[in-house]
C-alpha cells in the first residue's frame, strides 16, 4: 500500500504537531513526516523537550545522586523509582547529553547492573555493590539496555555487556521443553518456565531492535530473528497452540508508557521497526485499526497514572502518544 494513511478515518498529524507536547511533536516530525534531524523544526522540538512538559517535571524531582525516591528502591518503588524514570525519559526523547540524565544512567549502571553477568537486577547487592546476581530479570535487562541505548550509551562497555546478556540468556521457549536447571533459569521460573515470559521476550526484542542495523553483531541478528519468529508464531497476541484464544486480555488495551508490561501496539511497533511484514501480523494490525475514532485518533486505554512522578495523559481520553505509536507502526507496515 503506497499511501498508508488510507487506512485512517482522519488525519491526526496536525494535532500531534501541536506545541503542548514537544516530545510527540519531535517524533512526529522526525519519524512520521521524515524531517531530517538537522532541520530547524526538528532541532527546535528536540530542544523544547528539556524545557517544557513532562521531562523537566521529572528531572526537577531528581536527587543530587542521580536517583529518585530511596536510592536502594530503584526498581521496587513502582513507578517512581529510578528504573521507571529512566524508561520514561528514554520514551519521551530526553537529551542524553544533559548532565541530570547522564547521572541517572550512571546511577542505574552502578547500582542495578550485576557486575558478574552484565544483566540488570531489581535489587542492590549490599555485599559486593551493583545489582544482586540473584535478582537479574530479563524484562528489566531489556528495558534498561533499551533506555541506555536511546540515551546515548550504546558504545559504553557496560551496555554492551547488557546486550551480551540478552543474546546469551534470553530464551524463546513455547512450551516444548523446560530451560536448563542453571542460573538464571533455576530460580526465575516465572521468567523462564516451560513457556518464556512474553514481557521478557518483548523487552529483549525492543532493546536489540534499538541497535542500528549496521552495528548489530551476528549474534544480535540471530537473536532478533528467533524472537521475531516467536512473536509471529503467536500472531502477536494469541496462544500459539490455540490461536483462537488471546494470550493476555490486557494486551488488547493500548497504553503508554508500558513499563514492564506490553501490549499489541508495542509489539507491532518493534516488529515493524525491523521491517517485518508478515501475514501473521494482520490480525493485530486490524485490531489496532478497529480502535480509532472518526478523527483518526486513539484513546489511552491503560495507564499507571497516579503512580508516576507526574501524570502523562488521562485514561479514556484521546492519546497523542498512542496515536503517534500507531502511525509509526502503520507507516512501517504498509509502506
Amino acid at each position: 500500500m503506497s499511501d498508508w494513511k488510507s487506512v485512517l478515518k482522519g488525519d491526526p498529524v496536525d494535532w500531534l504537531l501541536e506545541k503542548d507536547n514537544p516530545s510527540v511533536r519531535y517524533f512526529t516530525l522526525s519519524q512520521v513526516l521524515d524531517k531530517p534531524q538537522n532541520s530547524s523544526e526538528v532541532q527546535a522540538a528536540k530542544k523544547e523537550i528539556m524545557i517544557t512538559g513532562v521531562v523537566p517535571k521529572i528531572l526537577a524531582k531528581q536527587n543530587d545522586g542521580g536517583y529518585w525516591e530511596a536510592p536502594e528502591k530503584f526498581y521496587t518503588s513502582k513507578y517512581k523509582g529510578t528504573v521507571w524514570q529512566l524508561i520514561i525519559l528514554a520514551e519521551l526523547g530526553a537529551d542524553g547529553q544533559d548532565e541530570r540524565v547522564k547521572k541517572a544512567c550512571e546511577f542505574i549502571l552502578e547500582n542495578s547492573q550485576d557486575c558478574k553477568s552484565g544483566g540488570f537486577s531489581a535489587w542492590l547487592s549490599v555485599r559486593v555493590g551493583g545489582g544482586r546476581y540473584s535478582g537479574v530479570l530479563p524484562c528489566l535487562t531489556g528495558n534498561m539496555v533499551w533506555s541506555l541505548i536511546r540515551l546515548g550509551f550504546l558504545d559504553d562497555q557496560r551496555v554492551k555487556r547488557g546486550i551480551e546478556w540478552i543474546v546469551k540468556y534470553q530464551r524463546f521457549d513455547d512450551g516444548e521443553a523446560y530451560p536448563p536447571k542453571i542460573w538464571p533459569y533455576k530460580k526465575a521460573t516465572s521468567c523462564f518456565g516451560k513457556h518464556s515470559c512474553h514481557m521478557g521476550v518483548v523487552k529483549a526484542l525492543k532493546a536489540l531492535a534499538e541497535i542500528p542495523a549496521e552495528k548489530r553483531s551476528k549474534a544480535v541478528v540471530d537473536t532478533l530473528e528467533r524472537g521475531v519468529e516467536y512473536m509471529l508464531k503467536h500472531h502477536i497476541y494469541k496462544r500459539s497452540h490455540e490461536l483462537s484464544k488471546v494470550s493476555k486480555p490486557g494486551w488488547l488495551r493500548l497504553g503508554f508508557p508500558l513499563m514492564y508490561q506490553t501490549d499489541v501496539l508495542e509489539i507491532l511497533g518493534i516488529l515493524t521497526s525491523l521491517d517485518c511484514k508478515d501475514l501473521r501480523m494482520q490480525e493485530a494490525v486490524d485490531l489496532v485499526l478497529s480502535k480509532q475514532d472518526e478523527k483518526g485518533m486513539w484513546k489511552l486505554e491503560s495507564t499507571f497514572n497516579g503512580r508516576f512522578q507526574t501524570s502523562i495523559e488521562q485514561k479514556g481520553n484521546s492519546s497523542k502518544w498512542v496515536t503517534l505509536n500507531v502511525l509509526k507502526a502503520l507507516k512501517n507496515f504498509y509502506e
